[in-house]
């Protein structure tokens, strides 16, 4: 028997607020939490950045507890708290220690490991901090998010650049399928703002100086972001059993990669994802309503998926609404198709299609309804939420109203 998968519970840390009421008001109407890049870090080029304003770690851990965690665990576990918080679970109780607990992050330890190799090489010190293996190894992320949620079920951590977070949902998604666990918490967590990875994305000269605007013709590349985004899912039978609010189902996914160029996306093979995910969810391609879509803002990406979704929707490519909520919470990485999954989640329940912020004029190539600036009262069934990886990682979420 193939369980329904359910989503009941979201929680958010972003640059649009600390919670999921700030990040949903932003998103409807329009405004982006880019703004000038503020953080101290000599020598890097960076002017613009969607970072988190006013998260105070003191107010959610002690002393002892943040001398283990970085700060993208602990955006990680604010918004799983606040994912179990709203699902109606209590930390503690049976359901919740039995779930599985999957979380997303392309660059877990970073921070740790930047701070030692400052340590070293630049202070000339001997030894690094104690704690910097437990600390800054990639899994401590999920092992913090079980210890702090006290989860004993499956827990794992998925790094595939972008599409992190996505994968971490499937995974979820295909063990409560399976009748593996009844109960999963996944999502996505990022916080590249150190020396090192700041240094490599000036390298790549694809992040803008001004704003992240996708699809339009004088786009100028993609924002970085940081942030968390935390669902709870939950197997129809026990959603039901106790009277749980249902946002949403997940009703198909779909992945592929491309097995091609490390940075330039494969249209043919996003396309595949896309279709992948169609077949898996048992729905045709009229049946989809709007697209979250990947919308990175960079020159290549922007283009390649909109011929993508032609090439997976055909004629009705031109009937959907699109739009990259990237262009408000900026690109989080690892995070960013978990900030993406919770804006679908969400406009899906309200009948609210989010908008292409910071959007001046179409490009060309770019030709499809990216429902500009202002959000859309629109009645959405079924949403797609997409997730496009550097290395050519590809996963595609289905979601649909629960009857």
């Amino acid at each position: 028997m193939k369980h329904r998968v359910l989503v009941t519970g979201l929680g958010i840390v972003s640059c649009m607020g600390l919670n999921l009421k700030a990040f949903w008001d932003e998103i409807k109407k329009g405004r982006s939490g880019i703004k000038p890049f503020d953080l101290p870090i000599e020598g890097t080029k960076m002017s613009v950045a969607a970072t988190v304003k006013g998260f105070n770690p003191e107010k959610y851990f002690s002393a002892k507890e943040l001398s283990f965690l970085e700060r993208c665990s602990q955006f990680a576990i604010v918004a799983a708290r606040e994912a179990i918080s709203d699902a109606g679970l209590v930390i503690g109780e049976r359901p919740l220690m039995n779930a599985a607990s999957i979380v997303g992050c392309a660059g877990a330890g970073q921070e740790t490991f930047d701070e030692a190799s400052y340590r070293l090489y630049k202070e000339h010190r001997s030894r690094v901090h104690p704690l910097s293996v437990p600390k800054g190894m990639a899994c401590s992320v999920i092992s913090q998010v079980s210890i702090h949620l006290r989860i004993k079920g499956p827990a794992f951590l998925i790094s595939t650049a972008c599409a992190s977070g996505a994968h971490a949902l499937i995974q979820g998604v295909s063990m409560i399928q399976s009748g593996m666990v009844d109960v999963a918490l996944v999502g996505g967590t990022e916080t590249p703002f150190n020396y090192v990875q700041l240094k490599s994305w000036d390298a790549l000269r694809i992040v803008s100086n001004d704003t992240c605007r996708p699809f339009s013709k004088d786009r100028s590349g993609m924002v970085l972001g940081e942030g968390a985004g935390m669902l709870v899912l939950e197997s129809e039978e026990h959603a039901k059993k106790r009277n749980a609010n249902i946002y949403a189902e997940i009703s198909g996914y779909g992945m592929t990669s491309d097995a091609g160029h490390m940075t330039r996306p494969d249209v043919s093979s996003v396309a595949n994802a896309m279709k992948n995910t169609l077949r898996n969810a048992g729905i045709n391609a009229d049946e989809v309503d709007y697209i979250n879509a990947h919308g990175t803002g960079t020159l290549v990406n922007d283009i390649a998926e909109t011929k993508a979704i032609h090439k997976a929707f055909g004629d009705h490519a031109k009937k959907l609404t699109i739009s990259s909520t990237k262009s408000m919470h900026g690109h989080a990485l690892g995070a960013t198709s978990a900030l993406e999954l919770v804006a679908t989640t969400l406009a899906l329940k309200n009948s609210v299609i989010p908008p292409t912020a910071n959007f001046t004029v179409a490009d060309e190539q770019c030709d499809l309804d990216y429902v500009p600036n202002d959000a859309r009262k629109q009645n959405i069934n079924t949403a797609l939420s997409n997730s496009f990886a550097f290395g050519g990682l590809n996963a595609v979420v289905a979601l649909n109203k629960h009857a």
